[in-house]
Formats: C-alpha cells, structure tokens, sequence
C-alpha cells in the first residue's frame, strides 16, 4: 500500500477519544424519583450516568412527590402504570380486590408512596416507569 500525500496546508489527525459519548447529545438532566435502597432506582443512576448525563435524583423516603409531578406521570403513562401491584404494599391495602378509577388510584399514590413503581424517569417532557431500560433508552433518543 503506497501513502497517499496530503493536500498541502492539511494534516491529518486522530479522532478524539469519546468513549461511547456522543459529544452531538445535548445537556440533558435526568429527574429520577426513587429510594436509595431500591435496586431499580440504583440501575437508572447508574444506567444514566454511564451515559455521563446529570443527574437530579429525588429520594421520596425523604421528599414525597408533588401533587403536579405525579400528575405529569399519569397523563403521559396513566396511573395504573404507576401502580405497583407486585409491592408489599399493594398486596397489604388489598387493592388487588378493589376496582379503583384514575383519580382514586392518584389520591391513593400520594398517600402511600410505597405503591409507586420505581425509580419514575424523567427527561424533558418524556416519563417512563419501572426498571425498563429499553424505555429508558427511546427517552434518550427522543421516541417517547
């Protein structure tokens, strides 16, 4: 293989090192609501900070979440995706027995953050839900 010269004035040179970061990604903050403990909430932190995206985290055995907060997460996602029915405390309120409407399930939700269905996502206007990385991911690229 024979060297091709450059144009004069030209160098070339090496791409810079990104390490799988795409320097073209705006600065985007990731809400996350969640518990220290929780291990959902614990593989978003650190699904999103191998991304090297900042981080706002709300820990809700601290600071429960706001009455307009919950209601950005149901009209995106409805409140029965909010709800989680494989909880303890689901499961001690009986609420698999009960037929509950959105409004109930909310008003349910705010007074026992325990139903919730962790770590609650958000990245813009875009939510998700649960431990799904695969949703995480379409929130990064904008397709949710």
């Amino acid at each position: 293989m024979v060297p091709v010269p450059s144009p004069p004035g030209f160098t070339l040179q090496p791409a810079p090192e990104t390490n799988g970061y795409d320097p073209a990604m705006p600065d985007l903050t990731v809400q996350i609501f969640g518990h220290e403990r929780d291990q959902g909430t614990r593989a978003a932190v650190r699904f999103f900070k191998e991304r090297r995206l900042q981080i706002n985290q709300v820990d809700l055995t601290r600071k429960p979440i706001a009455r307009g907060e919950l209601r950005r997460f149901v009209e995106k996602l409805g409140a029965r995706a909010l709800l989680d029915e494989s909880s303890k405390a689901y499961r001690d309120a009986g609420l698999g027995y009960m037929r509950l409407d959105d409004a109930e399930i909310v008003e349910r939700l705010l007074a026992s953050p325990a139903l919730l269905r962790l770590p609650l996502v958000r990245i813009g206007s875009g939510v998700a839900a649960g431990r799904e990385e695969a949703a995480w991911k379409d929130l990064l690229t904008g397709s949710s």
